[in-house]
């Protein structure tokens, strides 16, 4: 679903066109008025992909979704952003990828193009990978965002907090973007060093109710924008699901080991 969402929002912009694309287009030598043509074009592709992840999820679309969210988050950086905005995108490249790795690794082999069908059965090493690589992806995108406000000064954060009235809570502006800021980058902290329940579901709450300001804010269809971010609200359910199968194949363990134990006593 996450990736559904992240697609899906992010093609609609090439749809209906996006000024601050342009930039991106300009590091690869593509002038303005190709762009603009090149961009109906980049935005169906993305839309049709964001449908097959979510209706007919394959190994190789998913592997190459991974990538084309990496490409376009390195984008930023090298169009003269800050590097924060890589950090921030780390959903756009992490978790397609994690649910590449969950085809990949399942117990039933899959080709490239072939439609999955089943909920992939992982090892106990697989899940535990994919979740430190999902509790990176948490805590960098966090951190990313939090430095927007508290390094950056962002000014699209800035026009969010004075239109909903966040900036005048904190008597400024200024005051709004460090305090928030440094607050979402000890979030990001802190789930690296615990992503206990309650974290990831107030992480997922406070993402949802922190983008939904493109919303609030009358952004340029700010509804696609808050869609764009999905892979961010899904990634801390997605842990937290992951963590509980690691428990669950942990307690198991535990009982099979006491088992035995008992079973070579009485013998």
């Amino acid at each position: 679903m996450g990736v559904c969402m992240e697609f899906i929002g992010h093609g609609a912009f090439g749809i209906i066109t996006k000024a601050g694309w342009l930039p991106y287009f300009a590091v690869w030598g593509i002038p303005e008025a190709a762009a603009w043509k090149l961009m109906p074009i980049v935005g169906t592709m993305d839309i049709v992909l964001g449908l097959l992840a979510f209706f007919a999820p394959r190994k190789g679309f998913l592997l190459f979704m991974a990538a084309w969210g990496l490409m376009t988050a390195c984008l930023r950086p090298l169009a003269g952003e800050p590097v924060s905005e890589l950090f921030e995108r780390s959903y756009n490249y992490a978790v397609p990828f994690a649910a590449f790795l969950m085809i990949a690794w399942d117990a039933k082999r899959h080709g490239w193009l072939h439609r999955v069908k089943n909920i992939p059965t992982l090892s106990t090493e697989h899940w535990r990978f994919l979740k430190i690589m999902l509790q990176v992806a948490i805590g960098v995108y966090m951190i990313g965002h939090g430095a927007f406000g508290a390094i950056d000064g962002k000014g699209g954060l800035a026009g969010h907090y004075d239109a909903v009235g966040i900036s005048a809570l904190f008597g400024s502006t200024s005051a709004a973007l460090a305090a928030i800021g440094w607050f979402e980058i000890a979030l990001g902290v802190a789930v690296l060093i615990a992503p206990v329940a309650p974290l990831l579901f107030f992480i997922c709450a406070w993402k949802i109710a922190t983008e939904s300001l493109f919303i609030f804010s009358g952004a340029f269809w700010g509804g696609f924008e808050f869609i764009e971010r999905g892979a961010s609200y899904v990634a801390p359910i997605a842990l937290y699901y992951i963590m509980a199968i690691l428990r669950e194949r942990r307690s198991s363990r535990i009982a099979g080991e006491v088992r035995d134990r008992d079973f070579a006593s009485i013998k």
